[in-house]
């Protein structure tokens, strides 16, 4: 049940419009981008000059004290929060009063979505990041929503289930997405704070089917088995060295990447027939060694299904300033050397060269359903396409069903139509008649692209449903002047691989349920 604090806030956040789009006209939308890269000066000049302007607007106020992390006068913040008051704001952990200013202690602010359900926005409590701090982050810190978060919310599936897991739940963003398709969640949490301010963010939301648990990976659902787990773990590769910081939303506390092996490897006691586990994670490339050859060993002997992409590697450079950086050990410092001297000895002694980031798709199969073990790179950026890869994954893992469930003559016997998202493209030589290459472009997915003969880019044309497939390469053998049998073994290996990655969709009777 919501406390009447928390419905003050709610009612206040809401008065004052709080929301990504007024924050965006507030500062504009080039503050905005130097936000996201932690510089506020822009965002700082454009309130100041619209209070002056105007007077102290709530917003701009909310704005200032809980995006920027700067200190508003009393008063000020007093107006903006009409109903909480500044005593509510005390006694919910959000501010903390100096004179006639207040300051933060923690990060508020909105953030806007869409997913399968539509359009939808929150407020999300928070730490205070390195910013607002002007120091490194603690240990104990409860992250909001950043980079990883939206990746992997955009990655969930979303259709609706009776329960979910989330693991490793932070300030409560997973679990909050899972809450809209899902009957009851569960979210575990090794940080009693980050379970604090996860229940505060789904009160103040007025998410009311979440259950927050504590305790580290599996243990605190111990014999109990979900619909669906998602999880952004604290997957980061750590050094176990003294004096390198362990900061609880990343870390783990285990070596290497055995955090993410643990995860995977755990999920199989957790799932009910049929159900999904979705993950981010980690993996290391060490010398003489396949990174893939060792995650596809994480997994034998599970029963899983498997769906795992790598989107990036870093070198091992790379990677420890990346994560150094993160919390907030500036560049040029003796603290900065000092790690980065911890990270390169940690991955020298495992004969690390580089690591692996991406997305983990597993699944406990049916009894007698076609098995899926399929490990690939995708790397490069997929611009605005990360939002929506949750119906799309599960719209390709029906796909793979489908046709695996098929034999060769079944699939012969399928009619099929090319997806809405899919694109020809065709490169000639000047003057030449025939093309040098003609490839299919997918748009949304994972945007991929598949180079295609004359009898594939022939298939693929004429597949809108009306013929069968082997209607339709019978059609092209004649005139291509080929043996029809021999045509047909040789596309139709390409065409399951074009429904697997969503380029071709079942039409008519053949469709998915």
């Amino acid at each position: 049940m919501t406390s009447p604090l928390v419905f003050a806030l709610r009612t206040d956040l809401d008065s004052a419009a709080f929301s990504v789009t007024t924050l965006t006209e507030l500062w504009g939308a080039e503050a905005d981008a130097a936000l996201h890269r932690n510089e506020r000066v822009p965002a700082l000049r454009a309130l100041t000059v619209r209070r002056n302007e105007n007077g102290p607007e709530a917003s701009a106020t909310l704005a200032t004290i809980f995006v920027l992390g700067l200190a508003v006068k009393r008063d000020d913040l007093a107006a903006a929060l009409p109903s909480l008051g500044i005593d509510g704001a005390i006694e919910l952990g959000l501010i903390e009063v100096t004179g006639s200013e207040v300051r933060p202690l923690l990060d508020l602010r909105p953030y806007s979505f869409v997913d399968g359900a539509g359009a939808g926005s929150w407020w999300i409590v928070s730490d205070l990041g390195e910013l607002a701090l002007g120091r490194p982050l603690s240990e104990e810190h409860v992250l909001g929503v950043g980079g990883a978060s939206v990746t992997l919310s955009g990655l969930m599936m979303q259709t609706p289930v009776g329960s979910v897991l989330d693991l490793g739940t932070g300030c409560g963003i997973q679990a909050m997405h899972a809450a809209r398709h899902a009957t009851r969640v569960v979210a575990t949490d090794i940080s009693k704070r980050a379970l604090e301010l996860a229940a505060l963010n789904a009160a103040l939301n007025g998410i009311s089917n979440i259950e927050f648990r504590f305790g580290s990976l599996f243990e605190p659902v111990r014999g109990e088995r979900f619909d669906q787990i998602v999880s952004n773990p604290p997957f980061v590769i750590t050094p176990r060295a003294e004096g390198v910081p362990a900061y609880e939303y990343r870390d783990g506390g285990m070596e290497g990447d055995a955090l993410v092996e643990a995860v995977l490897r755990g999920a199989a006691a957790h799932l009910n027939p049929g159900g999904v586990a979705q993950m981010l994670g980690n993996w290391e490339y060490r010398v003489g060694q396949d990174a893939f050859r060792r995650v596809g060993g994480w997994l034998d002997g599970t029963g899983l299904d498997a769906w795992i992409i790598e989107r990036d590697t870093q070198s091992a450079a790379q990677y420890a300033e990346t994560w150094i950086r993160d919390g907030g050990t500036k560049p040029g410092t003796p603290d900065f050397d000092r790690l980065y001297a911890a990270w390169l000895d940690d991955f020298e002694a495992r004969r690390v060269t580089e690591v692996g980031f991406g997305y983990v798709t597993l699944r406990m199969p049916l009894a007698g359903s076609p098995t899926l073990r399929r490990l690939e790179r995708l790397h490069g950026s997929l611009g605005s396409n990360e939002a929506g890869l949750g119906l799309h994954v599960g719209a390709v893992l029906a796909a793979h069903d489908w046709q695996a469930e098929r034999s060769d003559s079944e699939l012969a016997s399928a009619h099929l139509t090319v997806a809405p998202d899919v694109t020809e493209e065709r490169h000639y030589w000047p003057g030449a008649e025939h093309p040098t290459a003609m490839m299919l472009r997918q748009g949304g997915g994972f945007g991929r692209t598949v180079r295609m003969d004359t009898a594939l880019s022939a298939l693929v044309g004429a597949s809108d449903g009306d013929l069968s497939v082997g209607a339709v390469v019978a059609a092209i053998a004649q005139l291509l002047d080929v043996d029809y049998t021999e045509l047909l073994a040789e596309i139709l290996p390409r065409v399951r691989d074009l429904v697997d990655d969503g380029f071709l969709l079942p039409a008519g009777n053949d469709a998915i349920a």
